[in-house]
């Protein structure tokens, strides 16, 4: 959601939380602090650092909510799954962003990251952290930095040249046959939609492999590496095989099963297998199947949740 907003020249030199809240009920002072302390509050396209920012007229106002929780959030040392003085790999949990957005700053992975790693001793040096991955906001699960620069080249290429091998879990509607296999496409993003999807021409290749871990009823447990990572892949590639991910409703996937609501799309990257960029040793990082993931596991397992198609998917996915 975006409220924006045009100061006049009654409104020049007015704090930018009062200016807001004095022009939407919906925005109280407190609220707006929070929200700028995130960083979902610009003006004249910039990002708002204090609640005590004088407007000015011409200057749009522009606040950003992305319906997420307003604690922003921290890295701890339990999310940590390997680090030395040139990586530092963690498990994401769903719900967070990877890399700022216009509705936050602080909160953000990248951020907690950064403040994670800062040095109390040295506060104006800020920590080096190069980006290689991605996961989308609720996709869970590994994700690897590098933190020195002498690292920072070598880890790029290596995931540029597709010398990682990348493994997810993923639950998905039905039953997905046969037990192992390939996809292969080009992917592209639709105009009207913005939803990623097939084409013939014109995407980029993306290849994704599969195998069955468990079949339950109405639902499969698979085990996914993929040879690309194109945005949305998985989730694509298994929609269009007509087993979208539980819980992926933009895809086509339910948000229930039988009685129990899926909130997120049950994605979860696993397993991350690379030759250190610096020692060149075999590193093989593994992040922990996380609780919501693990809770619908042990329902199906139980034999719960029975899935009733006709009541529980979504429209077939249709970019």
């Amino acid at each position: 959601m975006i409220y924006r907003f045009e100061p006049g020249p009654g409104d020049e030199g007015t704090r930018i939380d009062i200016f807001v809240a004095a022009h939407c009920d919906a925005l109280s002072r407190t609220l707006l602090r929070k929200i700028v302390d995130l960083g979902g509050v610009h003006a004249g396209g910039r990002r708002v650092r204090r609640s005590s920012h004088p407007v000015k007229v011409g200057e749009k106002v522009e606040v950003y909510l992305d319906g997420q929780p307003l604690v922003p959030y921290e890295l701890r040392e339990q999310d940590v799954v390997f680090r030395d003085s040139s990586l530092l790999a963690v498990s994401k949990p769903a719900g967070v962003e990877t890399q700022p957005t216009p509705a936050r700053f602080k909160g953000t992975l990248y951020q907690a990251l950064l403040s994670f790693l800062q040095d109390p001793f040295r506060p104006m040096q800020k920590p080096e952290v190069g980006m290689v991955q991605r996961l989308d906001r609720d996709t869970s699960g590994i994700m690897v930095f590098s933190i020195h620069p002498r690292a920072h080249r070598q880890l790029t290429e290596i995931f540029s040249g597709r010398a990682v091998q990348k493994r997810y879990l993923a639950l998905v509607a039905g039953t997905l046959l046969p037990a192992e296999g390939e996809i292969k496409s080009l992917l592209a993003r639709g105009h009207r939609s913005n939803l990623m999807k097939s084409v013939e021409r014109g995407g980029k290749e993306a290849i994704t492999r599969y195998r069955v871990l468990e079949s339950f009823p109405g639902a499969t447990l698979v085990e996914v590496e993929i040879l690309t990572g194109r945005s949305h892949q998985i989730r694509v590639h298994l929609s269009e095989a007509g087993h979208p991910l539980l819980g992926d409703t933009r895809y086509g996937g339910p948000s229930f099963f039988g009685e129990i609501p899926v909130l997120r799309q049950m994605l979860h990257a696993w397993k991350l297998e690379f030759l250190h960029p610096v020692e060149k040793r075999l590193l093989q990082l593994e992040a922990p199947i996380p609780a919501d993931m693990e809770s619908l596991l042990s329902t199906l397992r139980d034999g719960g949740g029975v899935f009733n198609p006709e009541k529980e998917v979504t429209p077939p996915f249709s970019p």
